[in-house]
């Protein structure tokens, strides 16, 4: 592909990738106490803290991708944050039934959006970025 071409799919994939986080991260912290139940039942060991990473990764993280600002960092801080809530929240084989299904679903969703930030550390921002305003 051409360098134009193949950085527009970059903004586009920085977009698609980080639109997710920012809607959850948004909900979030706008029903914080509902944030803290859900880390309880999902089994987090501090919830309030657990909680309070979330709504860090997901927001200002996710939109440092979502402008390609310190995109590799900022990428690969999503990745080990989408891995660790696959394994925290989607173990699948520890269900069973329709519950098993739907976590099995979500892991290998998380493992598959893990992929594309690995993808971004990879390849960077593109030149539709802040880092390529900077120079990164």
């Amino acid at each position: 592909m051409e360098n134009g071409i193949s950085d527009g799919v970059i903004l586009a994939a920085r977009l698609f990738l980080a639109a997710l986080y920012l809607i959850f991260g948004w909900r979030k912290l706008t029903d914080y106490s509902g944030t803290v139940a859900r880390m309880v039942q999902d089994g987090a060991h501090l919830p309030v803290p657990a909680s309070a990473v979330a709504i860090f990764m997901e927001l200002p993280v996710a939109f440092a991708v979502a402008i390609g600002a310190f995109t590799r960092p900022a990428s690969a801080l999503m990745a080990l944050y989408t891995l660790g809530t696959a394994l925290i929240a989607h173990h699948y084989w520890t269900m069973t039934g329709a519950k098993k299904v739907d976590s099995l679903e979500s892991f290998y969703k998380n493992l598959s959006i893990v992929g594309g930030f690995l993808l971004l550390c990879i390849t960077g921002a593109g030149k539709y970025s802040i880092d390529a305003l900077l120079g990164w």
